[in-house]
């Protein structure tokens, strides 16, 4: 297995943890909600906005000890720090989705602002996607490096490569 693949293994395997995390966070986050906003007379968006901040605290526990576990632990205020702020601008795009077509639309039956909320959550979901491997749950150069070595190790040998020595 060429370490290129292997790259696009563990991408493929990455996309699969987030997205499951993911979709349960939409469950989390569309439930609350539509608990929250049928249970009190929130306005939507502001109901809305509870549901995100719970879906973060969920989807920040899956990401940290499922999806991205082999990373880096050691500066989790910093983590933590960059995820609240990543969210933040999660919960400001998928939220400004449902204020644009709640008031700027006029679709607040409660079957328009579920749609136009996932709409909103689908639109954040890139972003977050993108900013948390990118700049909260990083790969650290020794691991990207143990992993191609591991790739390697498993290569299966054809007799067609030079012959190489081991230092000890």
């Amino acid at each position: 297995m060429e370490p290129r693949s292997s790259g696009l293994q563990r991408l493929v395997r990455e996309v699969a943890k987030f997205g499951t995390v993911g979709v349960a966070g939409i469950f989390v986050n569309l439930g609350v909600f539509n608990l929250v906003r049928n249970a009190s007379h929130l306005q939507v968006v502001r109901a809305s906005i509870i549901a995100t901040v719970v879906a973060i605290a969920f989807n920040y526990i899956g990401f940290r000890y499922w999806t991205y576990r082999d990373r880096e632990k050691s500066g989790r205020t910093k983590e933590l720090t960059l995820f609240l702020f990543f969210s933040a601008i999660g919960l400001v795009i998928e939220n400004g989705v449902l204020y644009l077509a709640t008031y700027g639309f006029g679709w607040d039956s409660s079957l328009q602002s579920n749609v136009s909320k996932f709409v909103g959550i689908g639109v954040a979901t890139l972003f977050r996607f993108w900013s948390y491997r990118t700049w909260v749950f990083r790969v650290q150069p020794a691991q990207e490096a143990e992993s191609i070595l591991a790739a390697e190790s498993q290569k299966p040998r054809t007799g067609s490569e030079p012959k190489t020595q081991r230092v000890p």
